[in-house]
């Protein structure tokens, strides 16, 4: 089974299968997958891995945010240590490009940053590099088995209050 089969076989079991979309170019990186969906790079839910115990651990953030080393460490205990190209699809079941929050490998946590919370949608990977999926945030945080909002990444705005 391919890792998108995968994939929307996971969100099938909650209704949002078919939100999958293939695209026709690559939407490996944020910049890529904003000009493939037309939308701007902070609506990207960009799914970082990071090297935790023989494992992984995925945070999905705005594509506009970068990962504050301090909060992470603050956060998780252990400095952020992003794994190589090589052994990404070892720890987490996706190829770069594709890694999801969705049907990862067992064992794989998965934690959503607050830099996504100014957004109503985004659009997270479907499993490969040319796959977007279209999901409101409680779908993102239902379907992807979070296991909590967390506050570690930096350089995004918050929406000011009028």
């Amino acid at each position: 089974m391919t890792s998108v089969e995968k994939v929307t076989q996971a969100l099938a079991s909650f209704g949002l299968d078919k939100r999958i979309r293939t695209l026709e170019q690559s939407s490996a990186t944020v910049a890529l997958a904003a000009q493939a969906l037309g939308c701007p790079e902070a609506l990207i839910a960009k799914t970082l891995s990071f090297e935790w115990n023989d494992t992984a651990l995925l945070l999905v953030a705005a594509g506009d945010a970068k990962v504050d080393n301090k909060k992470f460490k603050s956060v998780f205990g252990f400095k952020a240590k992003m794994p190589s190209a090589e052994d990404v699809e070892r720890l987490t079941g996706f190829r770069p490009g594709g890694v999801c929050p969705f049907a990862a490998k067992e064992g794989v946590k998965v934690y959503l940053d607050v830099s996504l919370k100014r957004f109503e949608k985004v659009y997270p990977a479907g499993g490969s590099g040319n796959t977007a999926v279209e999901l409101s945030l409680q779908e993102l945080e239902k379907a992807s088995r979070a296991e909590k909002w967390v506050d570690v990444c930096k350089g995004w705005q918050a929406p000011q209050e009028a």
